[in-house]
């Protein structure tokens, strides 16, 4: 039985359903039952809710360049099985789309206006990548995710200590955000370059000033 090749215009339809799923709020539908959906949800003082809600934002806006990232690479990547593994990864990345829109809504605030904008430069950033070479490729998802799990151990000493609903979330997805990382260097990622990652670091620190408050 063989297996359907789609073409590029193919792949190009279905980047373009899975960029509206990752923007359009509430589209975005999560495999897994959030890690927070049964603790208790305390209320928290209002400049305590803004500074979680704020956190939970920038979160959140990671996920989306996550899910533009994976899916540029997936349309550029050489061989097979390399874009099948970048698309699974976006696939479980949207379990943390899900749960950081859910906890954003449950904190009466909302995602940041700047996705769109964020999309589109990690999608370019992913294609680019992609186009490349594969190992390249998996090495900037390996940095990504490293760069990641720092932020989220960051965010989880700055939530406030009774709230147990954000920081389940946190701490689930900087589990899976260390095994992706780590398939893809097994995978026969590069390990990038200090300057490189710093750059990275830079362009990281401009988008979480950024979606913070906006």
């Amino acid at each position: 039985m063989s297996t359907r090749q789609y073409s590029l215009f193919d792949r190009l339809l279905v980047q373009g359903e899975q960029a509206m799923r990752t923007l359009v709020p509430g589209a975005a539908q999560a495999a897994r039952p959030s890690p927070a959906q049964h603790l208790r949800s305390d209320a928290v003082a209002e400049d305590q809710r803004r500074h979680v809600a704020g956190l939970m934002r920038i979160n959140h806006t990671g996920e989306v360049c996550a899910q533009a990232l994976y899916q540029g690479q997936a349309l550029t990547a050489k061989l097979p099985d390399i874009r099948e593994q970048m698309e699974q990864a976006a696939a479980e990345e949207i379990d943390h789309l899900a749960w950081c829109e859910q906890r954003l809504n449950e904190l009466g605030s909302r995602p940041s206006l700047l996705n769109p904008l964020f999309y589109g430069l990690s999608f370019g950033l992913g294609a680019v990548a992609g186009r490349i070479s594969d190992r390249i490729s998996l090495g900037f998802v390996a940095a990504t995710e490293q760069l990641v799990e720092r932020h989220l151990d960051d965010h989880l000493t700055r939530l406030p200590k009774d709230d147990l609903k954000s920081r389940a979330i946190l701490e689930q997805m900087r589990d899976d955000e260390i095994e992706h990382a780590n398939h893809a260097l097994q995978a026969g990622g590069v390990v990038f370059p200090r300057p490189i990652k710093g750059v990275m670091k830079l362009m990281s620190r401009v988008m979480t000033s950024a979606t913070y408050r906006i």
